[in-house]
């Protein structure tokens, strides 16, 4: 299953076709910013939106070491990075996003707070009891064994800290179209309901202090992107340059199933007794 994973979200050649985006704006990797790159780093529903009201939910300080879960390229890493002054150490199944997102950390000077390794969520590379905080962002939808990623979460977070998901939960067994972003298939598609993350989360010595349904904002975040493109085009620094010539299908049949109640975008917010 992570060979598929992985081959999914292969992105070869992804920081030539970065730096060419770029330069079609008139940027270099000498004069980007941090927050032009959330374009392309932030493969979530709702992109830098969503990330600022989701990571503000966890109390980060500075000097913590916070994990990130399926980081990507990095997007949400150096927005903590950035803002909160943490630490962030990324993991994620993809070589092609760890080593992309490295190099566009160093870009932007936050090399020496963000840090991304290849790495699984079921089997992390860390010790009990390590780490102050974690979260994940649209991340479960590719792991099948909710339970034991909680209790790897919980074991090598300290007592106390928090642990944040950001996720498309299923609301109903009703059938998506596919392609989706996180799956070519309905067999590599393993979205579960929030109970399933709720069960998994208070087994592993978590207390879940906060849910969002974020479908209303989900909506009203798309209706405006797509009306920001038609009057503007769609901007040089996108997840297309990810996803490809198949962005407005999968973008397309993930939005419908938002509209149809089938998925939600869900945040849980849950603490380490």
């Amino acid at each position: 299953m992570n060979g598929d994973i992985s081959r999914h979200y292969a992105s070869g050649g992804i920081l030539d076709t970065i730096q060419v985006a770029l330069s079609s704006i008139g940027l270099t990797v000498n004069t980007v910013t941090e927050p032009d790159l959330a374009g392309v780093g932030e493969f979530h529903v709702g992109g830098r939106e969503a990330t600022e009201s989701f990571i503000g939910q966890l109390n980060l300080e500075p000097g913590q070491a916070v994990l990130d879960i399926g980081c990507g390229l990095g997007g949400a890493a150096r927005f903590v990075a950035s803002t909160c002054g943490a630490r962030v150490i990324g993991i994620d199944l993809s070589p092609d996003f760890v080593l992309a997102g490295n190099e566009m950390s160093r870009w932007v000077g936050l090399d020496d707070l963000v840090q991304l390794r290849n790495g699984s969520a079921l089997d992390l590379p860390f010790d009990d009891a390590s780490l102050d905080a974690a979260y994940m962002v649209h991340v479960g939808m590719n792991i099948s064994d909710k339970s034991r990623l909680c209790r790897e979460v919980s074991r090598v977070l300290r007592h106390g800290s928090f642990f944040g998901i950001y996720d498309l939960v299923r609301l109903s067994d009703a059938d998506l179209s596919y392609p989706v972003p996180w799956a070519a298939n309905r067999e590599m598609d393993v979205a579960a309901r929030a109970r399933d993350y709720e069960m998994g989360l208070a087994t592993a010595g978590f207390e879940l202090v906060a849910t969002r349904d974020r479908r209303s904002f989900a909506l009203d975040y798309y209706k405006r992107l797509r009306q920001s493109n038609a009057a503007n085009g769609v901007p040089a620094i996108g997840l297309h340059l990810i996803m490809g010539a198949g962005t407005k299908t999968k973008l397309g049949n993930m939005i419908a199933g938002i509209e149809s109640g089938a998925i939600t975008p869900m945040e849980l917010v849950a603490r380490k007794h």
